[in-house]
């Protein structure tokens, strides 16, 4: 009875609007010997090429012909520019130089003025 299922692939995007991606069929044989066990098995599925666009949740479904079991889903986050790490390394540097030139420049001044 479970050895015939079909398995669909699917995301749901920000709007709530559910969108098939791909459903395939299998017919997994049962070796003898094996009968009334639990197995576990995979499959994987790629989704190429991602687009700005393609955000979301995505699902597999796997169907036997009176049940249905979902994955709790894994969110995807895909950005046209990817990641940019801000570096504020630069304005760090030039702050500090014109503080220090500021302090010099006062520091020169009140010793001159006291001299006089």
């Amino acid at each position: 009875k479970y050895t015939k299922f079909s398995i669909f692939y699917f995301w749901i995007n920000s709007l709530g609007q559910t969108t098939y991606i791909h459903n395939r069929s299998e017919n997994v044989p049962i070796p003898s010997g094996k009968e009334n066990k639990t197995v576990t098995r995979s499959y994987n599925h790629r989704i190429m090429p991602l687009e700005s666009t393609s955000s979301g949740t995505y699902y597999c479904k796997v169907k036997w012909n009176d049940i249905q079991k979902m994955g709790k889903g894994v969110f995807v986050l895909a950005r046209g520019t990817g990641y940019i790490e801000t570096s504020y390394k630069w304005e760090i540097l030039i702050t500090l130089t014109v503080l220090l030139a500021a302090l010099s420049i006062t520091a020169t001044a009140l010793l001159l003025w006291k001299r006089k």
